[in-house]
């Protein structure tokens, strides 16, 4: 049988869509006025064939990755057979199509020569204002998805290319910095404008059915190899279960439970058992918890896979109604975000048993949101003016410790794709100055391979007054080694460190004053593997660098530092490993 496929045709088209998706994404980050956009990159860019089945995602966020054909899937239910050209249609409602309510969703039909698509461009973006309670709309306070802002049900945004001017205007009257929304919702429209002449340049040249024919294809391309990466993993039941410290209203633990199952080419990964739907807005909508399995198990595969909507049909995601991974409305979900990184944390838990030399420990466990809004006096036209500013950032930590390498210190979590925020832009933009960034010693998990270490980051108020609102977790239940490796530290939140040193819970909501500094530190990484089986030059190189402590080396790793001379005590190393039945080398 011949293959109706010309294999170097299907891949020019794959790179061509995998480049076209990037030139979305940069558009927008070229064109984005929030620092959340334009520096921190929280955002995604996809294309979707004619039945909304996501094509091409690529450069940002593969947590996006699921929502992207629920989203495409929501605006055919709703408006297909009534679809033309020009329209582009919005969301930012978590229960059609979203994920919560900072993302604003974005999609416009491509129209060729038919009266139906022939495609869909779509974007995500999350907003650094969305109204509602909290500065920032991130906030674990809210228990109703009213309190969390303002909800934008599935409408036309343009309607034949006529803009909806009610919309963006309803938007601006409801938060607090609208020029920045505002002009981050036009960087949207740019990425879709940038999209549709790619999507359309690709049709040109390939016709409508004969690209259509090899949009399928990619699709079953990328299920092939997806089922071959599955079939590899060795069969079995792998169970795993991690925590949260709380939900921000309520003090108790918070179990997330991940059963994965592979059979053969297939994956079913089954949550049955975790906690049911909180009262605190970190419940995560079905979408974002298939996104987060979706992604966990992407990064077992190998890069050749296309990052399309075909490799998800051999995966299979149990989530059950009214449970934390799958809240009924009006549930709270603002900060979904620190439940998904759990999720992705159980579930990597549960890879481990299934190939452990090729996962990880836990990484720090998830990002810590900060959130400092309020509003600036100023004079314009001679009349005195309140100005509202929002600061909002997702902080990254560390990788854990890795089968044959140490964890990466610094980076963003293996499921996103997030970027720095340079403190000269914040200090330029905002009322605020960042007086200590860096790493701390002693915080990476010990292990032969070391967790990496723990961040923290100093924000000092520079405005009369402000909210301080935190999205942090890791307080309680450390990011876990692996094979005998030691879990990392906790995480802390410090209110004036430099004066009463006041402990914060993981996830408050406060008042700060001018001249306030708050502390955010990391949790550290989990090691992999016996800390006595370190090497011992790596131990001392760490030492060197200021990573570990000479007192954290003989105590974690059983390596002795002479204080004189900055070598290694080879004699009492050698003592202090035999003990632990580890011969020195």
């Amino acid at each position: 049988m011949t293959n109706r496929f010309d294999p170097i045709t299907l891949e020019l088209i794959k790179n061509a869509l995998d480049a076209l998706v990037d030139e979305m994404a940069l558009a927008l980050v070229r064109t984005a006025y929030s620092s959340n956009l334009k520096n921190s990159m929280d955002l995604s860019a996809a294309v979707c064939d004619a039945n909304g089945q996501l094509i091409a995602q690529g450069l940002t966020l593969p947590l996006h990755l699921g929502s992207v054909p629920e989203f495409t899937r929501a605006v055919i239910a709703k408006f297909g057979g009534e679809m033309r050209e020009g329209d582009i249609y919005i969301t930012n409602d978590p229960y059609e199509g979203g994920s919560h309510l900072p993302d604003m969703y974005l999609c416009k039909p491509i129209f060729l020569d038919e009266e139906s698509p022939a495609g869909f461009v779509v974007c995500i973006a999350h907003h650094t204002d969305i109204g509602g309670k909290t500065p920032g709309g991130n906030g674990c306070d809210a228990t109703e998805l009213y309190q969390e802002g303002l909800c934008i049900p599935l409408l036309k945004l343009y309607d034949a290319g006529v803009v909806n001017q009610t919309i963006f205007d309803f938007i601006a009257r409801n938060v607090r910095i609208p020029r920045q929304v505002l002009g981050d919702l036009r960087a949207e429209l740019a990425c879709l404008h940038v999209g549709e002449q790619g999507v359309r340049g690709l049709f040109g040249k390939y016709g409508v059915q004969q690209l259509s024919v090899y949009f399928t294809e990619l699709l079953n391309y990328a299920e092939r190899l997806a089922r071959a990466e599955i079939a590899a993993m060795p069969d079995g039941v792998y169970a795993f279960t991690d925590y949260l410290d709380d939900d921000g209203i309520d003090p108790d633990a918070i179990p997330i439970v991940v059963t994965i199952t592979v059979r053969g080419d297939h994956l079913t990964a089954d949550f049955t058992g975790s906690s049911a739907q909180v009262r605190g807005g970190i419940n995560c909508p079905l979408s974002f918890t298939q996104s987060t399995t979706y992604a966990c198990v992407r990064c077992l595969m190998g890069a050749d896979v296309p990052n399309n909507g075909g490799y998800f049909r051999p995966i299979t995601v149990i989530a059950p109604e009214g449970t934390i991974v799958n809240p009924l409305p009006p549930g709270p979900v603002a900060a979904r975000g620190l439940t998904g990184f759990r999720i992705a944390n159980a579930v990597f838990g549960a890879l481990a048993q299934a190939v452990p030399d090729r996962v990880p420990a836990c990484e720090i466990g998830g990002d810590t949101g900060v959130s400092i809004g309020g509003y600036e006096r100023i004079v314009q036209d001679g009349k005195t003016q309140l100005r509202g500013f929002v600061f909002l950032e997702f902080l990254y930590g560390s990788w854990g410790g890795r089968p044959t390498q140490d964890g990466i210190d610094g980076v963003a979590s293996a499921v996103v794709n997030f970027s720095n925020n340079p403190v000269e832009v914040l200090e330029a933009e905002l009322p605020l100055r960042i007086e200590r960034y860096g790493y701390l010693a002693d915080t990476g998990g010990a292990g032969m391979h070391r967790g990496g270490l723990s961040l923290v980051r100093d924000f000092r108020l520079l405005a009369e007054e402000a909210t301080l609102q935190i999205r942090a977790d890791r307080t309680k239940y450390m990011p876990y080694g692996l094979h005998g490796g030691k879990a990392g530290a906790p995480s802390r939140n410090i209110l004036n460190p430099d004066r009463e040193a006041r402990e914060l819970p993981p996830k408050p909501t406060l008042t700060i004053q001018r001249g306030d500094l708050f502390r955010h530190i990391a949790a550290g990484a989990g090691g992999w593997g016996n800390p006595f089986a370190r090497d011992a030059e790596a131990v001392l190189a760490d030492v060197l660098e200021e990573k570990v402590t000479p007192a954290h080396a003989r105590d974690a790793y059983g390596v002795v530092i002479d204080a004189q001379t900055w070598g290694i005590d080879t004699a009492a190393t050698q003592r202090l490993r035999e003990g632990k039945g580890i011969p020195t080398k």
